[in-house]
C-alpha cells in the first residue's frame, strides 16, 4: 500500500484553501511521502504557498489533472477533500477514472469503497479504502486499564479543532525527548499519515469500544501512547468520544479548543461552556464516578489559526488563567508544555 517513499499527489479539486480540505492539509503537514503536486484545476499553475501562505510545503505545484501529477512523478493520489457526509461526489468519478487509467493508485478516506469500482488494476496498482471495519474485533472489556503505558487521549470542545494535529506534534516532541512513544490513529487522515490505525467511524457501534481497545493493546509496548481523539461530547451528532474513553481507559487527557469560538461551528445556538467545566465533564465520564481509573485533563491545546501572534499569546494567557492548566498552540509554539504536563 502507501509506503513512505512513494510520491503522491493530493486531489483537492475546487477545494484547496477551503475549510473542506482537512485530509489534504494533514498530508501536507505530516506525511513522510514526497508530494509531487496538488490537483485543483481552479488554481492550476500556482504554488501552494500562493493560495495558503502558511502551508508547510509552499513550493508544491498545483496542477489541473492526475495526468499532470503523474508527469511530475506521482504514483498515487490521496483524496484530500471531505464533502458533506463523507461521500464521493458524482463529478469526481471522471477524474478518478483518469487517474486509474494513468496507472495511479488511490488512497480513499471517504465512506464509499472504490475497490468495487476499480477491479481491473495494473500490476503494482492498488486502491486503499481506509474506512473499512478491521477483522477480529469484538466487544470491549476494559482491558486497557491494566496496561503500564501512560495513555493520553485527545478530547475537544468541537469536531475539527485540531486533535490529530496536537497528538502528532506531541508524538514528535515526546520522541525528541527519547520517550518511547506510540500513536493510535483513529480517523482517515491520521491512518493515511501513519499507515495504520482504527477507522472508528467505519465500525459498528457494538464493537467500537472493542476496536479501540484492540488498537491500544497492539501498541502498548511503549511508555507513552497518544490516542487520536474524534468528535466531542458537546456535539449533538458525535458518537465517537465515549468509545474512545472506554476503549483506551486513558490515564490523562488533553483538551483541544478553537480559541476564537464561543459556540460550536455548525450549531451557533450551542454555547461552549467554560473550559474548566468541559474538562470536569470529560474527567467525570472517564472515571464514571470512580468505576474506571481516574484521568485528569492535564493541559489545553488551543487552535489559534485565525489569530495574530499577539492575539494567540493573549488567548493562551487567558485560558491558562481561567483553567489553571498549561495552555499552548502546538503549531505555533510547540508541544513542550503539554508533554511537561503529563504524569510520566
Amino acid at each position: 500500500m502507501l509506503t513512505p517513499d512513494l510520491p503522491i499527489a493530493i486531489y483537492m479539486e475546487s477545494s484547496f484553501g477551503s475549510p473542506f480540505g482537512k485530509m489534504g492539509y494533514g498530508m501536507l503537514r505530516f506525511s513522510r511521502n514526497p508530494i509531487a503536486a496538488i490537483i485543483d484545476s481552479t488554481k492550476a499553475g500556482k504554488k501552494a504557498g500562493e493560495v495558503m501562505p502558511k502551508t508547510p510545503r509552499p513550493d508544491c505545484p498545483i496542477v489541473a489533472t492526475s495526468s499532470d501529477a503523474a508527469a511530475l512523478g506521482a504514483k498515487a493520489i490521496v483524496l484530500g477533500c471531505a464533502p458533506s457526509g463523507g461521500l464521493i461526489p458524482e463529478d469526481w468519478y471522471p477524474a478518478l477514472d483518469q487517474a486509474v487509467e494513468a496507472g495511479l493508485s488511490i488512497v480513499n478516506g471517504l465512506h464509499q469503497r472504490l475497490n468495487e469500482r476499480y477491479r481491473n488494476l495494473k500490476p503494482g496498482q492498488w486502491i486503499w479504502d481506509i474506512r473499512q471495519e478491521p477483522p477480529g474485533i469484538g466487544v470491549g472489556k476494559g482491558r486497557a486499564r491494566e496496561l503500564t503505558a501512560q495513555r493520553i487521549l485527545l478530547v475537544g470542545t468541537d469536531m475539527a479543532n485540531g486533535k490529530m494535529t496536537t497528538g502528532l506534534l506531541m508524538l514528535e516532541e515526546a520522541r525528541r525527548r527519547k520517550i518511547k512513544t506510540n500513536f493510535l490513529a483513529t480517523g482517515q487522515i491520521g491512518i493515511a499519515i501513519c499507515g495504520s490505525g482504527v477507522p472508528l467511524d467505519a465500525i459498528k457501534l457494538d464493537y467500537a469500544c472493542g476496536a479501540i481497545e484492540k488498537g491500544v493493546l497492539e501498541l502498548a509496548d511503549c511508555d507513552l501512547l497518544i490516542i487520536e481523539g474524534q468528535g466531542s461530547l458537546l456535539h449533538p451528532g458525535s458518537t465517537a468520544t465515549l468509545p474512545l474513553l472506554r476503549g483506551s481507559c486513558p490515564t490523562a487527557m488533553i483538551l483541544n479548543h478553537r480559541a476564537d469560538r464561543v459556540t460550536l461551528r455548525d450549531f451557533p445556538w450551542l454555547k461552549i461552556p467554560p473550559l474548566s467545566e468541559v474538562a470536569a465533564l470529560y474527567e467525570t465520564l472517564a472515571s464514571t464516578c470512580g468505576s474506571f481509573p481516574a484521568a485528569k485533563v492535564t493541559g489545553i491545546a488551543l487552535n489559534t489559526a485565525e489569530m495574530s501572534d499577539d492575539e494567540a499569546l493573549a488567548a493562551i494567557a487567558r485560558f491558562e488563567d481561567e483553567t489553571g492548566l498549561p495552555t499552548t498552540d502546538c503549531v505555533r509554539f510547540g508541544a513542550e508544555k503539554l508533554i511537561d504536563s503529563l504524569p510520566l
